[in-house]
């Protein structure tokens, strides 16, 4: 047992960078998280308040269909209350790919991506 070697031999590593690392990427992480929370929940007021703006199209359409007076002026309530939903479920869906775009870009950002930009919006990343 005297001619065993005890001592390591090789080069010594140090143990604290890795676990810097890990403070880094966790930091990175929670920060990640942070900004993806707070971007939750701004869109989340937009789209309930979106979602009160549908209710209240819906809820006055009886009044104004009872008001209308006639069965063609009626029809012609209801279709422009259609209109109004099928117009306002197309801004719902820009909104929506804005909002992936917007937190894409936070979270990229948040991790110390650059900004890449296309000739149609410089805000966006030229992945989305």
């Amino acid at each position: 047992m005297a001619g065993r070697d005890t001592q390591h031999s090789g080069p010594r590593t140090n143990a604290v960078p890795f676990f810097n690392f890990g403070s880094e990427t966790s930091e990175a992480l929670v920060s990640a998280q942070k900004i993806l929370l707070e971007s939750y929940e701004e869109s989340m007021r937009t789209w309930f308040a979106r979602v009160q703006t549908e209710a209240s199209l819906w809820s006055e359409l009886p009044a104004k269909m009872a008001e209308s007076g006639s069965i063609a002026k009626a029809l012609e309530v209801y279709s422009d209350c259609v209109s109004q939903q099928m117009q306002m479920s197309v801004e719902d869906g820009q909104h929506f790919m804005d909002d992936c775009r917007r937190m894409a870009r936070k979270v990229a950002t948040s991790f110390g991506g650059e900004r890449a930009t296309t000739t149609n919006d410089p805000e966006l990343p030229l992945c989305l």
